[in-house]
């Protein structure tokens, strides 16, 4: 405020008056800095202050003063936080370190890029209150820049920001979905790329800001958790945590007795009434698990009865010593296993491995899918040449005889097709180059008779049969011998009173009970299969 504003308005010039007005308005901005929550409800008359986004505002201003560089904010969907914490908050920190570069990741270009458009707008429609200007031809949603030198690089997982450097990072939903979140294979490409190459990219002390609805107990979220750890147990990141209904009043971010819903934009902030509808009604309309998970960020391990993932990892065999498993032991015999899929609708099951020198059973491969019998038999037949299979063995419980014709149909159709390919690439290359080619190759797996099929019928329930080959698995008699997500994940997650067919268990069932020799029998031998049927191994009849 200037000397003016003490002299009466209808004593000064129009130049003093603007002059006062701009004073003042320079004021206002000035303080508006204060938190990305006010400087949002500064800018946009329709943004709804509520006390959680309040509560956001003032966790990113500690992390701007320093007094930590890793801030996680977990809320349920859709109640303003990436609004606030994402395009507040950047625009926010790029008006108070103006050469700064904000790097934003989510789980998908679209959704990155729209929080860069976001940001971009408020540059272009308030930055001159804060000497913010976009660099000439900076017109790029996903990557554009300041005169001051700052901006900001929008990626969504899996995209590289090679070339960048960030001065701070905002990781906005990094997981799409309940799929993507229950897929391992998923999850570790999220890690990978938070910590290959969002990581990699920023400068010494750079700050980073998780905003995410939980999943999963193993998301990024759990990972980074688990990996460094919270501030308050001497680890790393600071956790702000605010389900929908308070479950835990002396921690509670809010200060709210148990019980107590979270606010929300859309509704009046003294309507806790209306608030703890809304929240009710998510409750009826959601799972136990996405409750627990989405709405009051507590994910629930998907215990299952057989395996556990800690033990699972332990039997992985890849990637590691060259004196270890796989990689100097002989093959002694190879099977594929298939459980075929119930008229499509359920998982074929289709798991492929070896006996090892060392008597354990070495799985390599998981070709298990959505399937028809014409696609599962010809996935069967091509595993096998793969794979140099001996036999493939497959479960006849409703398919009968079909099951055996589909695998036999399906070899000689594929021994045809590739002795014609071969025929094909004699006329245009010599003999020599055409022995060398892949077709060759591959015409060659196939010119032999079809392996055996072995016939199994699974009278028995499936955890009974699964049980004893669990077993083996914790007795280091199976091991992984490739990066199999799916099957792990169905081994660890797998409950009796699940409605879905564990295609993959049930493969890699039958694959152990037919190549693992027989525990105690004193001979390290296999026994072999009584009329077509599954070996007694001692473990669990499949009859």
């Amino acid at each position: 405020m200037t000397d003016l504003a003490l002299r009466p308005t209808w004593q000064m010039t129009d130049q003093e008056l603007l002059a006062e007005a701009d004073a003042i308005a320079r004021a206002d901005d000035k303080s508006a800095l204060a938190d990305p929550v006010t400087l949002m409800r500064h800018l946009t008359p329709g943004y709804k202050r509520r006390a959680h986004l309040r509560v956001i505002g003032r966790e990113l201003r500690r992390l701007h003063t320093g007094e930590t560089d890793r801030l996680m904010i977990l809320t349920p969907p859709q109640v303003g936080k990436s609004v606030t914490a994402v395009v507040g908050g950047s625009f926010w920190w790029l008006a108070l370190h103006p050469a700064h570069r904000v790097i934003v990741g989510s789980y998908g270009n679209s959704l990155a890029l729209n929080r860069g458009r976001s940001v971009r707008k408020m540059v272009i429609e308030h930055g001159h209150r804060y000497d913010l200007r976009l660099e000439r031809g900076s017109q790029a949603v996903n990557d554009w820049q300041l005169t001051t030198g700052g901006g900001m690089k929008s990626v969504g997982v899996g995209a590289g920001v090679t070339g960048v450097n960030g001065d701070i990072a905002m990781i906005d939903d990094p997981h799409k979905s309940r799929a993507e979140a229950d897929s391992l294979r998923r999850r570790d490409a999220v890690h990978d790329w938070y910590s290959g190459d969002i990581i990699s990219r920023l400068s010494p002390g750079a700050p980073v800001v998780l905003i995410m609805t939980p999943w999963h107990p193993d998301d990024i979220r759990g990972r980074l958790l688990a990996d460094e750890g919270r501030i308050e147990d001497g680890g790393r990141w600071r956790v702000i945590h605010m389900p929908a209904l308070c479950v835990d009043p002396a921690n509670d971010p809010l200060g709210r007795p148990a019980g107590a819903p979270l606010p929300h934009p859309k509704i009046p902030p003294r309507d806790t009434a209306a608030a703890l509808r809304h929240w009710e009604d998510r409750r009826r309309s959601s799972s136990v698990r996405d409750w627990a998970a989405l709405y009051q960020g507590d994910p629930k391990p998907a215990e299952g009865a057989l395996l556990s993932r800690k033990l699972l990892r332990e039997r992985r065999c890849y990637g590691q010593d060259p004196t270890c498993g796989p990689c100097n032991t002989t093959v002694l015999r190879a099977a594929v296993a298939v459980d075929p899929s119930g008229g499509g609708r359920d998982t074929a099951g289709l798991i492929a491995g070896y006996l090892g020198g060392d008597r354990r059973l070495y799985i390599t491969h998981d070709a298990s899918g959505v399937m028809s019998s014409h696609d599962w038999s010809r996935k069967a037949c091509e595993l096998a040449a793969d794979t140099d299979a001996d036999r493939i063995i497959v479960e006849t419980d409703f398919g009968g005889d079909m099951a055996t014709l589909s695998i036999r149909t399906a070899w000689e159709a594929l021994r045809r097709e590739e002795v014609e390919r071969w025929r094909l690439a004699l006329d245009v290359a010599t003999d020599k180059e055409a022995m060398a080619s892949t077709v060759y190759t591959r015409a060659a797996k196939f010119n032999r008779l079809c392996p055996r099929i072995v016939t199994v019928k699974a009278r028995k329930g499936k955890l009974l049969r699964a049980e004893p080959i669990a077993q083996q698995w914790t007795e280091d008699r199976i091991r992984t011998a490739a990066y199999l997500p799916e099957l792990e994940d169905e081994w660890a997650t797998w409950q009796p009173d699940h409605t879905d067919s564990p295609g993959r268990i049930d493969a890699s069932t039958y694959l152990a009970y037919a190549l693992l020799p027989v525990p105690n029998s004193g001979t390290g031998r296999m026994a072999a299969p009584p009329s077509g049927q599954m070996p007694s191994t001692g473990m669990s009849p499949l009859e």
